[in-house]
């Protein structure tokens, strides 16, 4: 059989994926408890996720959105990693700003111990990826996206997203906030 230099392309984009899903899941967590959730997105999932990040872009007035979804659409795959909305309980941590989780929750905010292990797990993937030699960008607009698009469990609050790209020149590098790629 005869494959093309894009079908070998995909598919070593498609493992990187996998392996960057297993370095999340190893990378070290505060109290050993793990809260992430990673999730590959190709093909129609993977289009779906850049008109909803399109949409958002008008929405938010924000035209990063658009740019990032031009690159979305023109990529293998993403990566997307989140943290489920789980604060560690420790006794008089204090350390969100808030007298305890009780009063954090209610208030709405994040647990600083699960966002720094979401940093860690993204970190771990991205090295991963540069490892492999593989393009790639850590999108706060595909992870926000998702979450709010109900891609993630309802327990996620916070993602990033992770397009992995092949091409001669990374896509990623000379972008103006209204680039939108084609």
């Amino acid at each position: 059989m005869k494959y093309t230099g894009e079908d070998a392309e995909k598919r070593a984009a498609l493992a990187v994926a996998d392996l960057m899903a297993a370095a999340a899941r190893t990378a070290p967590k505060g109290c050993g408890v793990d809260n992430i959730e990673v999730l590959i997105l190709d093909g129609e999932e993977k289009a779906q996720l850049a008109a909803e990040m399109r949409r958002v872009a008008k929405e938010i007035d924000a035209e990063f959105f658009d740019r990032d979804a031009g690159n979305l659409e023109v990529c293998h795959c993403i990566v997307l990693i989140g943290i489920k909305d789980n604060p560690l309980g420790l006794e008089n941590c204090g350390y969100c700003g808030f007298e305890n989780c009780g009063l954090m929750k209610q208030a709405g905010a994040n647990c600083t111990f699960n966002i720094t292990d979401l940093g860690i797990a993204v970190g771990s993937a991205v090295s991963v990826a540069a490892d492999n030699r593989m393009d790639n960008r850590v999108f706060y607009s595909a992870g926000k996206t998702a979450v709010l698009s109900g891609v993630f469990s309802k327990d996620v609050r916070v993602a990033y997203g992770i397009p992995l790209s092949t091409s001669g020149k990374s896509i990623f590098f000379d972008r103006n906030p209204g680039a939108v790629l084609v």
